[in-house]
């Protein structure tokens, strides 16, 4: 979690880690088809936007048709910062929601929350007792944030996450992991641990290749159109959130920047503004950019932004109603993550056992 897929590194929407000791020239050649894959996504808002939606969720929809797709919400990452308690849960049901809302299919797919799967953190430990001090300090996250909060800032939490996202993946022994092109380097450090531990105390691990799936469209916030859209926007009204109503929607496409001039065309360096929205559109759409283009020739933003806010509004209700209906029977909603959690442990639990006899532990008595 982003993955892996793209990522869930802390603060971001979906994963992003340094490359450490190798360089990345594996090949991004997806799994054959049945292979497992593990993507995940951090509940750090009340909702995911078009950016996750689009860039993110819809391949995962694609993915859990051909591969034997693995896919989580990280919380554990989530309090590697100051956080609310009950923040934290309700996203976290309200990330699940909008995940099966959105396309993923629980009885084809396996969903979990990272915490219902206790391995996860005890392989992390492991992990963690294998990376040296400097490797885990070149990260890129942990040095960009304590340059921006301190040292004294930066808890040992966001030194460590790391280890913890290569706990995330090798405790499935995917054959692939799902990554945008800038966050291979994540899948790089769990490739380096997973090598050396198998080189050290025998052969435990898969080590995973990242691949490249087809991506979205790439989403810009609405009131900075160089700037892709994120959870930490500046403004609330940059982001279109899958749980907005459809007034909000509209409201934000409207007031959303555009460019000087009256030409509707797409050019991102001279007409960032509308060639973010002409991306909007052919992304729920499915029309190919051109198209839209030639559609609004002579035409002015106005009628592109009316035309645009009810595409998404009929994309992306649905979703938010369905998320909405899920929500309102939290026992349920619980009850399915609580089975998608049990998928996980059959898998990830007989890794973690055979990781701890290699390492040496005393195996606890029956």
């Amino acid at each position: 979690m982003s993955g892996i897929v793209a990522a869930w590194s802390p603060g971001c929407d979906v994963m992003e880690i340094e490359e450490i000791m190798t360089q990345n020239t594996h090949a991004s050649v997806a799994p054959e088809a049945g292979a497992r894959v593990l993507s995940g996504m951090q509940p750090s808002a009340d909702s995911l936007h078009l950016g996750n939606y689009v860039g993110a969720l819809l391949n995962w929809v694609s993915v859990q048709e051909t591969y034997d797709a693995f896919f989580f919400i990280p919380d554990l990452h989530g309090i590697t910062a100051p956080h609310d308690p009950a923040d934290l849960r309700a996203r976290t049901r309200n990330t699940a929601a909008q995940f099966i809302a959105g396309g993923i299919d629980v009885e084809r797919s396996t969903l979990f929350v990272q915490s219902h799967v206790p391995e996860h953190a005890q392989l992390a430990w492991v992990l963690t007792c294998i990376t040296g001090m400097g490797e885990a300090s070149r990260m890129t996250q942990f040095k960009d944030k304590s340059l921006r909060q301190g040292a004294d800032s930066a808890s040992v939490g966001l030194l460590s996450y790391p280890m913890l996202m290569a706990a995330d993946i090798l405790l499935y022994r995917p054959h692939g992991v799902p990554v945008g092109e800038d966050q291979k380097q994540h899948v790089e450090l769990a490739r380096n641990l997973a090598q050396r531990f198998n080189q050290r105390f025998g052969g435990t691990f898969r080590v995973p290749d990242p691949f490249i799936p087809d991506v979205g469209a790439r989403i810009y916030d609405l009131q900075d159109p160089g700037t892709k859209m994120s959870k930490s926007a500046s403004s609330p009204n940059g982001l279109l959130n899958v749980m907005d109503t459809d007034k909000q929607i509209a409201k934000k496409i409207k007031s959303a920047v555009t460019d000087d001039g009256a030409e509707i065309r797409f050019d991102r360096e001279a007409k960032p503004g509308v060639s973010n929205l002409l991306s909007i559109y052919s992304a729920v759409t499915g029309r190919a950019v051109a198209d839209v283009v030639a559609q609004y020739q002579g035409k002015l933003y106005g009628h592109l932004k009316v035309d645009l806010a009810e595409v998404v509004v009929a994309a992306l209700g649905p979703v938010r109603d369905r998320a909405q209906q899920l929500l309102a029977d939290p026992a349920e909603l619980d009850a399915l993550l609580a089975r998608g959690a049990q998928k996980a442990r059959e898998v990830a639990s007989p890794v973690l056992a055979e990781a701890y006899a290699n390492v040496g532990f005393l195996p606890a008595a029956p």
